[in-house]
């Protein structure tokens, strides 16, 4: 993942194009724009179909008691206490905001044509510190509160698990950064074309959906991290319950469900 607070825009003649580059690199194999996707890549509206699916039922689950919520409070002995399902649940928690954003109209968040438009209004969208919202009937600004909201309740869980604070501080500002070298990545010439070719290569073009993706992603797994395993000091007693493999497993992992399919 990118380090968004140490990018210097100066290294590239472009500025922004270096970050999105190096980030695509970091997330996916190299390779010639015409290969085959990588494997388990799916495109940003497989994944918002699949979101508006698995959020409703893991806050069912939650409402009738089968799981602890927020999922940063399990300990491993807890049903989905392991360190894959928390980092999973807590970034479907953090998701929730913008599945229940009205309209459904998540072209916004991933189609190509409406990226500065969606970016425009963020950038302008005054920070909050909500994680209980109030839609406005307009879908841009309804997905930037969203957004924010997810930022803040991620913020929150990091206090809760115990995120050590270097982790956790400066989270929006950050994003805001990311989403405005993401915009002027936009506003380069064949910014649509490009878009296409790594989408049909199997990597992540700088969409706000996968801006948001990859950052809750990062700082859930934080998250999952300090509340499963804990801090330096009392992690080798729980190790005695864990797979050998887990800790190299979990560190070299990108996205839970990398942890999942191998539980």
């Amino acid at each position: 993942m990118v380090d968004e607070a140490s990018f210097d825009s100066n290294r590239c003649e472009n500025g922004v194009a270096y970050l999105f580059d190096w980030r695509l690199k970091k997330r996916v194999n190299d390779g010639p724009a015409d290969q085959e996707p990588q494997r388990g890549f799916f495109g940003p509206h497989v994944i918002l179909e699949d979101l508006s699916k698995r959020v409703p039922q893991y806050l069912d689950d939650v409402d009738r008691g089968k799981l602890i919520y927020p999922a940063c409070k399990r300990t491993l002995s807890d049903a989905d206490g392991d360190v894959g399902s928390v980092w999973d649940h807590t970034r479907l928690e953090a998701m929730r905001y913008v599945v229940m954003v009205p309209g459904r109209e998540f072209d916004l968040l991933a189609g190509s044509a409406r990226q500065i438009e969606m970016m425009d209004v963020y950038l302008f969208q005054r920070p909050h510190a909500e994680t209980v919202v109030d839609f406005t009937g307009t879908a841009t600004t309804d997905f930037a509160i969203a957004i924010l909201a997810g930022l803040n309740w991620l913020t929150h869980c990091a206090k809760l698990a115990g995120v050590h604070p270097s982790k956790q501080s400066g989270t929006i500002r950050n994003f805001r950064k990311l989403v405005s070298l993401a915009q002027l990545w936009w506003l380069t010439e064949g910014a649509d074309e490009r878009c296409r070719q790594l989408l049909a290569s199997g990597k992540e073009p700088p969409l706000m959906f996968y801006l948001m993706w990859s950052d809750y992603t990062r700082l859930a797994k934080q998250i999952a991290a300090a509340a499963i395993f804990g801090s330096s000091i009392d992690r080798s007693a729980k190790m005695v319950a864990l797979p050998a493999d887990l800790i190299p497993r979990f560190e070299a992992a990108q996205d839970p469900n990398e942890l999942l399919a191998g539980s």
